[in-house]
């Protein structure tokens, strides 16, 4: 409990029993989770709205980042290297056909990348579909 209202403090956010939910519920499933995802975990302590608004507020502040996957938009745990000001994520994602589990590998990193004159990439995401450890 303790991490995590020092993670909060740390971001400048007010502790709230949503917040420290939501972030225990990442810490928890070690995996990117759906806005589904945490609806389902958290049952029906919390509206849609209020879980929305504190994956956007997670986001903007470097919490979490956001993972695309076959499924759609899903959200992880950033590094301890994030921040508002600058969110580093270009690492691979790895989504299990077997579990379906999405995780961010962050040890591997996205190539680089030339692309042609006058486009600039401002986001990456490389997915790698297979099997995980657990399911292997």
């Amino acid at each position: 409990m303790d991490q995590l209202r020092e993670t909060l403090k740390g971001h400048q956010l007010r502790t709230t029993t949503c917040r420290e939910d939501v972030l225990s519920t990442f810490i928890t499933k070690k995996n990117a989770l759906s806005h589904g995802d945490l609806e389902g975990a958290l049952g029906e302590n919390y509206d849609r709205v209020t879980i929305y608004r504190t994956l956007k507020t997670f986001l903007e502040k470097g919490i979490i980042h956001k993972v695309l996957d076959d499924e759609g938009l899903r959200y992880a745990l950033c590094s301890h290297s994030c921040s508002e000001e600058k969110h580093q994520h270009d690492h691979i994602h790895f989504k299990c056909s077997e579990c379906g589990e999405t995780n961010c590998i962050e040890n591997l990193h996205i190539p680089a990348v030339q692309l042609p004159m006058g486009y600039q990439a401002q986001n990456f995401n490389l997915l790698i579909q297979g099997t995980c450890p657990k399911c292997s």
